[in-house]
């Protein structure tokens, strides 16, 4: 089983939109779950509007990670934890001791920069109990055109965490998919290029595990 955690210190950032996304496209080919350890539940949300009652299995995951991992992580090649806004939230920094990887989205804006330097902090000390913890960050909201977007990689390069080349565009098809219950690659042609991104960043991601 390989256990990706979606971690932020700001909300925001996408977190859940890109964790809804990665687990939908992973789940085309294995059994992958979502489990839902933010507090404010948006995972379980999306999924309680989805159609589809066959869809990607989203786990609460609230109260106890450990435990519910261990009961129903054994079903799942992929569980992927969608942890709260904060990197001293209990749920994140379990997540974090139980991942094989944490994927950390980050907008670019000084705010969210920021608030990376102390996920940079968590990842190093995290690496103690567990060693074999991979961590990138995903530019999220990516706009192209901007300034600050240009700079962006830039800023993160002054940062110990390495960034994935594949960013993710500020695209309207995110928001309206999760508002249906749905992936970016269940909406047909209107999600095709929000689809490629995140096919993008899980090919490049999947070399990491």
């Amino acid at each position: 089983m390989t256990i990706i955690a979606l971690v932020g210190n700001k909300g925001g950032a996408g977190k859940t939109t890109l964790a809804v996304n990665i687990a939908s496209l992973l789940g085309r080919s294995a059994k992958t779950a979502l489990f839902d350890a933010d507090p404010q539940g948006s995972s379980l949300q999306w999924r309680a509007i989805a159609e589809d009652p066959d869809g990607l299995p989203v786990v609460d995951a609230i109260g106890d990670l450990r435990d519910t991992l261990a009961r129903r992580g054994g079903q799942f090649e992929h569980v992927l934890i969608d942890c709260p806004p904060s990197v001293d939230a209990v749920q994140t920094l379990e997540a974090l001791c139980l991942s094989d990887l944490a994927l950390i989205p980050v907008q670019p804006s000084p705010l969210d920069l920021w608030a990376t330097v102390h996920i940079d902090h968590a990842i190093e000390q995290t690496r103690q109990v567990n060693p074999g913890l991979a961590a990138y960050l995903v530019i999220n909201q990516l706009e192209p055109r901007t300034r600050l977007s240009q700079v962006m990689r830039d800023a993160l390069a002054e940062l110990s965490l390495p960034a994935a080349q594949s960013a993710v565009r500020r695209r309207m098809i995110y928001r309206k998919s999760i508002i249906q219950g749905r992936s970016v690659l269940d909406v047909g042609s209107p999600g095709a290029a929000a689809a490629d991104e995140i096919r993008q960043l899980v090919d490049e991601m999947v070399k990491l595990l």
